[in-house]
């Protein structure tokens, strides 16, 4: 007769955490993984043992209280390392290149998360340039923005976005109103402000306006320092709308069209073959990808 089957970590994992914090919600804040993956591993576990683990309130049910400090021991028996005597392993470093405005505005909010779920990785963060992919150091993986297409590296796209047209208040002021920012008469009355990373061809094309791409006038390669120039009255800058939303919603930056048109180019997660052999790569890899779903 076969051994009965070991029931799944993740699913003894969410067991143990919605038992101690008697919520689905904050057991998946705690594991990084969503309220909905959550109860399918709960239901997933009960599946298997064949009995119910929970009642109301998400109080153990009797079966569940006397699984409960076999579960907890079993998890606690993984976390010890042979000869450590109870000391906490040291991390394991995970070394990550990420553009500025993405490590600001999209990853660094989120990034509690992961550390709270994975204290045992150790991030080493550096600034990578976007397009030019440069980087001071080695990485274990790199955020990139740009097209995709990078020789010698798997990758994952992890973020795309839309442009929209925006300036500060002031400008708009001074300069306005427009009436959707479509037209030549619009554009030729303001000062464009100039970024390789959300190229004005793209806007022009959508709309067809027959403008080539500015060359004069103010130019940032750093997506945030562009909405900061907006917001100082540089002038009129495209704005990626999940990047800049905390612009629009302090007020330093209005949209001048409801309109928006998709980016040529996203953010990508990248590697070199094989280095999601180490699992702290691929948990991070995974980690972000669910965030940003």
């Amino acid at each position: 007769m076969a051994p009965p089957r070991i029931p799944p970590i993740q699913c003894l994992q969410a067991f143990e955490a919605v038992a101690r914090l008697r919520s689905v919600s904050a057991a998946a804040e705690e594991l990084a993984v969503t309220p909905s993956a959550v109860s399918h591993r709960i239901r997933q576990l009960e599946s298997q043992l064949g009995f119910k683990l929970f009642g109301r309130d998400f109080v153990p049910s009797d079966d569940g209280q006397v699984y409960l400090p076999s579960v907890r021991q079993g998890l606690a028996a993984l976390q010890k390392i042979p000869g450590a005597d109870g000391v906490r392993p040291q991390g394991v470093r995970l070394r990550l290149a990420v553009t500025p405005t993405f490590s600001r505005q999209i990853l660094l909010p989120r990034l509690a998360l992961f550390r709270h779920a994975n204290p045992e990785i150790e991030l080493v963060m550096q600034v990578a340039i976007p397009l030019a992919d440069l980087k001071s150091e080695e990485a274990d993986l790199e955020i990139r923005f740009g097209s995709g297409e990078y020789p010698g590296l798997e990758t994952r796209r992890v973020l795309t976005d839309d442009l929209s047209p925006v300036c500060s208040p002031d400008y708009l002021h001074e300069h306005g109103p427009f009436d959707g920012f479509d037209t030549v008469a619009d554009i030729r009355r303001v000062h464009l402000i100039r970024s390789p990373l959300a190229p004005w061809s793209s806007w022009f094309e959508a709309h067809g306006l027959p403008l080539d791409e500015p060359r004069g006038g103010a130019q940032f390669n750093d997506l945030g320092l562009v909405l900061d120039a907006a917001a100082a009255g540089f002038g009129v800058a495209l704005m990626r709308m999940k990047l800049g939303a905390s612009w629009l919603d302090s007020g330093r930056l209005v949209r001048l069209s409801p309109r928006t048109v998709p980016s040529s180019f996203h953010h990508y997660i990248c590697w070199k073959p094989g280095a999601l052999e180490r699992w702290e790569c691929a948990a991070f890899v995974e980690w972000l990808t669910r965030a940003l779903a």
